[in-house]
C-alpha cells in the first residue's frame, strides 16, 4: 500500500487550503467575468452602431480575445467540480435550465460574428448582428441570475433578486466594454462610445443598491451591513468615480483599469456574504463540500506549476494584439 506520508494528512505548508480554494473559484469566476466581460460589453454595444465600418471596427476588437476569454469559465467549473463536487452536483442539478441558457446564449455569442462575416447582404448580417446583441446581453444576465441563486439558495429558475442582479452585470459588462473600447478605437467612434461608459456605471451602482437594500431588510442573517462588506462597497464607489473621471479626461488607460477593481469587488462580495457556506441551499459549508485532504494537496501543487503558464500566455496575448484597431482591420 503506498504510504503518501504528510501529504495524505496535512495541507502543504499549513496553508488554509479549504479557504484558498474557496476564494480560487470565486477568482476564477471573477477573471471570467472581467476578460469576457468586456467582449459582452462590446457585443452590447454592437447595437448602438449601425455603419457598417464601425461594427467592424468593434468585431476587430475583440477578434482575438473572446475565444480565449471564455477558457475561464471552464476553468470555473473545472476548479469547482474538482474542490466542491457536491457543490457542482447541486447547482448544475438545480439550475440545469439556467446552465443550458448561460451555454446557449455563449454559443449564439460565439457563432454570431463568425456567421455575420460569412455574407454580406443586409438581412444576413441583420439577423446575425442582432443575435450577436442578444448573445452578449443575455449570457451576462443569465450569469448574475445564477451568481444571486447561489448565494441566496434560490430554487427557482426566476427571482427577483435573480433578474436585480443579472441586470447589474449586464450593466457592469458594458463599464467593461466602454473601458476596452477606449483603447480600441479612435475619433467619433471613440467619443460616441466612451458616453455610454458614466450612465452604465450609474445603472450598475444603483442596481447594487437596490440588491443590498434588499439583502438588509429580507436576509439580514447574510451580514451586508459588516466591516468587509461595506468596504468592498465603498472601494466600488471609488472605482466607479476614477472610471467616470477618467473616461471624461481621456484617460483611457486608467479607466479600463478600474474595470478589474469594479469586477472583484462585486464577486468577492458575493463570495464574502456567502462564506462559510458552499452552497447555501443544501447547508454545505466549505468544510463539509471540500474534498479530501490527498487529492486537494495534489490540485494545489498542480495549481500553483499551471497558473503562473495561463498568467504568461494571456500576457504575451494582449501584448501582441494591443493598440487601436487599424483601418482596415476585420474581425477574421
Amino acid at each position: 500500500m503506498t504510504d503518501y506520508g504528510t501529504l495524505a494528512t496535512d495541507p502543504i505548508f499549513g496553508l488554509p487550503l479549504q479557504e484558498l480554494w474557496f476564494g480560487l473559484v470565486f477568482f476564477i469566476l471573477a477573471m471570467f467575468l472581467f476578460l469576457d466581460g468586456f467582449d459582452f460589453g462590446v457585443g452590447a454595444l454592437f447595437a448602438t452602431r449601425e455603419d457598417e465600418a464601425e461594427r467592424e471596427t468593434l468585431l476587430a476588437a475583440i477578434g482575438p480575445f473572446w475565444d480565449g476569454n471564455e477558457v475561464w469559465l471552464v476553468v470555473f467549473g473545472g476548479a469547482l467540480f474538482a474542490a466542491f463536487p457536491a457543490v457542482y452536483a447541486n447547482l448544475f442539478s438545480r439550475h440545469y435550465l439556467l446552465m443550458f441558457a448561460i451555454l446557449g446564449a455563449l454559443i449564439l455569442r460565439g457563432l454570431a460574428p463568425e456567421m455575420y462575416e460569412q455574407r454580406h447582404d443586409k438581412a444576413w448580417q441583420t439577423w446575425w448582428g442582432r443575435s450577436f446583441v442578444v448573445g452578449s446581453v443575455t449570457a451576462p444576465f443569465f450569469l448574475g441570475v445564477f451568481a444571486a441563486h447561489w448565494l441566496l439558495g434560490v430554487e427557482t429558475l426566476v427571482s427577483l433578486p435573480g433578474v436585480v442582479v443579472g441586470l447589474a452585470v449586464v450593466a457592469l459588462t458594458v463599464v467593461a466594454g466602454v473601458g476596452f473600447l477606449g483603447l480600441k478605437t479612435r475619433g467619433t467612434l471613440r467619443a460616441d462610445l466612451v458616453a455610454y461608459g458614466p450612465k452604465a456605471v450609474a445603472a450598475y451602482l444603483a442596481l447594487v443598491v437596490v440588491t443590498l437594500g434588499y439583502l438588509v431588510a429580507v436576509r439580514p442573517d447574510l451580514g451586508v451591513l459588516a466591516p468587509i462588506p461595506l468596504a468592498l462597497v465603498a472601494l466600488s464607489l471609488v472605482a466607479a468615480g476614477g472610471y467616470v473621471v477618467a473616461l471624461r479626461e481621456g484617460r483611457f488607460t486608467l479607466a479600463f483599469a478600474t474595470v478589474p477593481v469594479l469586477v472583484f469587488a462585486f464577486v468577492a462580495l458575493v463570495a464574502v456574504l456567502m462564506f462559510p457556506m458552499a452552497d447555501p441551499a443544501a447547508g454545505l459549508t466549505v468544510s463539509d463540500a471540500i474534498i479530501s485532504i490527498l487529492p486537494l494537496n495534489i490540485m494545489s501543487i498542480a495549481s500553483a506549476l499551471l497558473l503562473p503558464l495561463v498568467f504568461a500566455y494571456f500576457g504575451i496575448l494582449y501584448s501582441s494584439f494591443s493598440g487601436p484597431v487599424e483601418t482596415g482591420e476585420s474581425y477574421s
